[in-house]
């Protein structure tokens, strides 16, 4: 269980400073980190971390993709530990 934390803490915050460095590159109109590495990086597990990310910076709000997409991944990783800390405890 302490693994699984760990890892959660480092992809989220991963995702966190990514969402802040495609909005600092957006505002200075530099190259841009791509959704596709966004979402999945969300989707490995930084969802929290993405979502905060998104309302904190107010970036990528707007995008349906991530809209609808985050909250649904975060309640699914949310679903997912509630059962993994269930069955394995």
């Amino acid at each position: 269980m302490v693994f699984i934390g760990k890892y959660l803490l480092a992809v989220n915050a991963a995702a966190f400073i990514l969402f802040a460095a495609d909005k600092w590159k957006a505002v200075h109109k530099k190259w841009r980190i791509r959704e596709f590495t966004l979402l999945g990086l969300a989707f490995a597990g930084g969802s929290a971390g993405g979502l905060l990310a998104m309302h904190v910076f107010r970036h990528k709000t707007q995008k349906t993709a991530f809209k609808i997409g985050m909250p649904m991944m975060l309640a699914g990783h949310a679903a997912l530990m509630i059962y993994v800390i269930w069955y394995f405890n």
